[in-house]
């Protein structure tokens, strides 16, 4: 089963205030086209929005998307015809993807990081944009994840999507991250169609050993976990960030909390 929604909407970094002024006043967004980073959706000119997330150097702004605006086209030029009064530059002959967009228009409420996190680019759709209440809403990958995603809302679970990891100049992305006091937890969503297969169960098990020893516990869930036994699968997991010690806040990484049942929360508060 795969997506329902068609992703058109691209999320992206306005890493400094010339990148907010071409945005805001002369109505247009660029990337390099050479970066490995370019989102597919950029590269087949799908974008119908983009919406900017504003990094900690925007100060009351930092880490939060509060404007949009609609694409009206997308198109490959070079450097010097993007910038008209920049100097000489040596990356002027370099292509870049010009997103040249409408009137910046305010979100509202912003959306919020909670963890303050580094981004780049999210594709997702324009549901998920209008709907999210944080940054971890917007993304979009698979049924599982957003199963998954879905109880740990329910259950007020704190976890980091799509979560990017460095290890020795490698980038690894883990679905979902668990912050806990002894130990991070690395939840992996497997669809049966990829990490079944021989090949690819090789490169998961040299990835959950690099990230073992990074210090991340390594939980791996197939579909028939999530679609057919899923309380227990989110029990599984709420075991193990009690034994690491409890969840980090988001807001507070001084401050750990257990997962508690709501009987559990009754009877601890009972026993304060």
């Amino acid at each position: 089963m795969g997506l329902k929604g068609k992703k058109d909407v691209l999320v992206a970094l306005l890493k400094d205030k010339n990148d907010y002024y071409y945005a805001d006043v002369e109505h247009w967004y660029r990337i390099p086209a050479k970066s490995k980073r370019v989102p597919l959706i950029v590269k087949e000119k799908k974008v119908k929005i983009i919406a900017f997330y504003f990094p900690k150097t925007f100060g009351l702004y930092a880490h939060t998307i509060r404007y949009y605006a609609n694409v009206k086209n997308i198109s490959l030029v070079k450097r010097d015809a993007l910038v008209l009064d920049e100097k000489k530059h040596p990356r002027s002959d370099e292509e870049y993807y010009k997103i040249e967009i409408d009137k910046l228009t305010e979100l509202k409420p912003p959306i919020e990081s909670l963890r303050k996190r580094r981004l780049l680019f999210i594709s997702t759709t324009q549901n998920h944009l209008f709907k999210a209440k944080e940054i971890n809403d917007l993304y979009y990958e698979s049924p599982l994840e957003e199963k998954l995603w879905d109880e740990f809302k329910k259950l007020s679970i704190n976890a980091e999507r799509q979560w990017e990891i460095i290890l020795d100049k490698r980038t690894f992305y883990t679905d979902f991250a668990l912050f806990c006091k002894a130990r991070n937890i690395a939840i992996e969503c497997d669809g049966d169609t990829y990490h079944m297969k021989d090949e690819n169960v090789e490169k998961d098990k040299h990835r959950d050993n690099l990230l073992y020893n990074a210090g991340w516990d390594v939980r791996r869930f197939t579909s028939k976990n999530l679609n057919e036994e899923l309380e227990q699968s989110v029990g599984l997991i709420k075991e193990a960030v009690n034994k690491y010690g409890g969840l980090e806040k988001a807001n507070d990484p001084r401050d750990f909390e257990y997962i508690r049942s709501q009987e559990e929360k009754q009877m601890f508060l009972f026993d304060k």
